[in-house]
């Protein structure tokens, strides 16, 4: 896929992340969406960064991505400490509900993929509720096992038959995203990662409050309602980003210094 023109990128440990502002993430989207392009959109937090460094098939997909936004506050303040001041944290929950604002008023459909039924009729109740004009062509709960060509093929169907313009993956990362980057070229739609968003717009998980969420300390309030299930993700890959990170830091010092000798 060429690269988007105009498109900045900044380097995450390693890792590429676009150094984007929300009304450009959002053009973009809408562009593609128009025109029904086959995109992906990698929303990468702390745990995605670490996910990527650590595995060079999943770098591979994020680097493939056609756009990489910032969604964890480290990573938007990683980009800022390397040049990208005014860089935003553009969060998967937030860009749906955005990107849902925007095509209600463009006429463009979207397509739900993941979670549960439950989940996904809660959701689409709440998005006619907020969004009336909005048109949701379809959604898909598929099963947790890992579908056959058959079944995929039906999916890839269903979407393709319903004429969305964006399709929003809730499958959790990495699931996600390895799903986009087999899925392009097949999907007629621009498929964004959204992770936890189908969760909180539906209500069946609270998310955190606004003031966690800016002060980067939203991944503590999710590891305080699901310990069991999120403690390896946050307390983890939180504490390798942080470690990575200084010693990046570290390192760079340590050249800055000999080169100033």
């Amino acid at each position: 896929m060429a690269s988007e023109p105009g498109r900045v990128r900044g380097d995450v440990l390693g890792v590429p992340i676009d150094a984007v502002d929300w009304g450009t993430a959002l053009d973009r989207i809408k562009v593609w969406a128009r025109s029904r392009e086959s995109r992906y959109v990698c929303i990468c937090n702390a745990h995605s960064v670490i996910t990527a460094h650590s595995s060079p098939d999943f770098r591979r997909v994020v680097d493939e991505a056609d756009m990489a936004t910032p969604d964890g506050a480290p990573v938007a303040w990683t980009l800022r400490r390397k040049g990208f001041a005014q860089q935003q944290r553009i969060a998967g929950p937030d860009l749906m509900w955005q990107y849902c604002q925007l095509a209600s008023q463009d006429g463009v459909s979207v397509f739900l993929y993941g979670g549960s039924q439950r989940t996904l009729d809660r959701l689409r109740v709440n998005l006619a509720g907020a969004f009336p004009s909005l048109r949701i062509a379809g959604a898909i709960s598929p099963p947790f096992h890992s579908l056959d060509a058959a079944e995929d093929a039906a999916d890839v169907r269903s979407i393709n038959a319903s004429d969305a313009g964006v399709v929003f993956v809730g499958l959790g990362c990495p699931k996600q995203e390895m799903w986009m980057s087999q899925h392009r070229g097949r999907i007629r739609a621009v498929m964004i990662g959204v992770g936890a968003a189908f969760d909180f717009h539906a209500g069946t998980t609270k998310r955190a409050p606004r003031w966690m969420q800016n002060a980067g300390l939203e991944w503590l309030h999710r590891l305080a309602r699901e310990p069991r299930r999120l403690w390896r993700r946050y307390l983890v890959t939180n504490s390798l980003f942080v470690a990575k990170t200084l010693q990046e830091m570290l390192g760079q010092r340590h050249t800055a210094r000999k080169d100033a000798r």
